[in-house]
């Protein structure tokens, strides 16, 4: 039986892209939740005034990779230390965000954000948010798979591909793909 992670650290096209490589993924869509408009669009959620982050919502095996897991994986890919802001992209839209589906996965949420903590890996408090999911809100097609389908852009390059190149070495065991 699949379930649902919803996440958002970011330009939802770092997330999108390694997730798509883990063992036990079975989706990964871009779109935004959080927010307050309905519908939205890009340009709405760029324009600040929506409420919404951009996000990935993920369909995952539990018996492959746990809800837990995936969010380690996901302290790795963003820096959840800096409000509304990663790298050079600034905004609410980019904040640190975790929309739980149930009350077992907030309280997941809640444990691993404590363990991150308790680790000290960031040497920063964390700034995710972590609150009910809300209605998802699938992005325009453009913007699934951006990665895959655009590697030669100048973000894909500058951006994207460092992430996805460390997360691939930091993760190798928890990959789909051979090589991936």
């Amino acid at each position: 039986m699949m379930e649902y992670a919803t996440l958002g650290g970011g330009c939802f096209w770092c997330l999108d892209a390694a997730y798509r490589d883990v063992a036990g993924v079975q989706e990964v869509v871009s779109g935004y939740a959080g927010g307050h408009t309905v519908n939205p669009t890009y340009e709405q959620v760029c324009g600040k005034k929506t409420g919404h982050a951009e996000v990935v919502r993920i369909g995952f095996d539990p018996a492959v990779v746990s809800y837990a897991d995936l969010l380690r994986m996901f302290f790795t890919l963003h820096d959840p230390t800096t409000k509304d802001r990663q790298g050079a992209d600034v905004g609410p839209q980019y904040r640190s965000i975790i929309l739980a589906e149930t009350p077992e996965q907030m309280e997941t949420a809640r444990a691993v954000m404590a363990e991150v903590t308790a680790a000290g890996i960031w040497g920063a408090p964390l700034v995710t948010e972590l609150v009910p999911a809300s209605t998802f809100y699938a992005a325009e097609p453009e913007h699934q798979n951006y990665f895959a389908l655009n590697p030669w852009s100048g973000y894909c390059r500058a951006v994207i591909a460092p992430k996805v190149s460390k997360f691939r070495k930091s993760f190798a065991s928890r990959l789909s793909r051979v090589g991936a």
